[in-house]
């Protein structure tokens, strides 16, 4: 993705996000249901009759299908599928995606659609705060869009959102660590960037085996090298924000996959 700054497209491809960023506005501003940038091809259709998880359901002729490039949030204060219900069940809806091949549960994983509106469900579920962008979506245009939902959601303190704790600081490893092996949004300050073995390590603490640090291997680290001029390197000393599972290893870890999973935010 295209990064921006300051109204000036940069020509690497870290995500950039800042408040007065227009492609976000442009699209927060038409809603949801303007999502022809993750119109694939088609894959389906079909009535849903069954809300399996937060992020999974049954259509009527018995195929499951999970939403792809999304991570649901779930809250003591709202069911497992309660978000998900509201929007999809009993309605007919249209499959899109670039590969329909069943994940290992046998889910196909599938960008959808209201048949009746053309509403994009991932957009809706991240519009109302109800679930966080993954950074899996390597298509441009549509990443661009689940991310203006996003942030239209955390800029209106909609659902997960309204806690302030929902993003958390790079600099309390302790709180990150309450989140093992969930999907966790962490923002602040690189420090360093350095190479250990097979693994390059975004440091954000000053004590590099107790602090919180993103990890990306070797085998992905072409990808993240092409996003910007300067490589990796590049980060240092810039605020972000990375997204992904956590993980102890000493300090907390979130291992990045994809260059989607890290943001450069407004400021140094």
């Amino acid at each position: 993705m295209k990064g921006v700054t300051g109204g000036a497209r940069r020509s690497g491809e870290w995500v950039a996000v800042v408040s007065t960023c227009s492609l976000m506005l442009a699209v927060a501003a038409t809603g949801p249901a303007s999502a022809a940038g993750c119109a694939f091809e088609p894959q389906g259709e079909g009535r849903v009759v069954e809300i399996i998880d937060a992020r999974s359901f049954r259509l009527h002729d018995s195929r499951e299908v999970r939403l792809d490039g999304i991570e649901p949030i779930v809250t003591e204060k709202a069911s497992r599928t309660s978000a998900l219900s509201a929007i999809i069940l009993n309605h007919e809806v249209s499959l899109r995606g670039g590969d329909d091949t069943p994940d290992r549960y046998g889910r196909q994983p599938a960008f959808v659609f209201l048949a009746s509106s053309g509403t994009l469900v991932q957009a809706e579920l991240l519009a109302r705060g109800q679930a966080m962008v993954s950074g899996s979506e390597t298509n441009k245009d549509c990443a661009s869009i689940l991310t203006a939902a996003e942030t239209q959601a955390r800029d209106a303190k909609r659902g997960i959102w309204a806690d302030p704790a929902a993003i958390k600081n790079a600099e309390s490893p302790g709180d990150i660590l309450t989140g093992i092996g969930r999907f966790t949004v962490v923002e602040g300050r690189v420090l360093s960037v350095r190479q250990a073995g097979a693994t390059t390590y975004v440091n954000f603490g000053r004590n590099w085996t107790r602090g919180f640090a993103a990890t990306i291997s070797r085998r992905v680290m072409p990808a993240f090298e092409a996003a910007a001029e300067t490589g990796v390197k590049s980060l240092e000393n810039r605020r972000i924000r990375v997204r992904g599972f956590v993980e102890a290893r000493g300090g907390p870890r979130i291992e990045l996959l994809r260059v989607g999973q890290v943001e450069l935010l407004g400021g140094n």
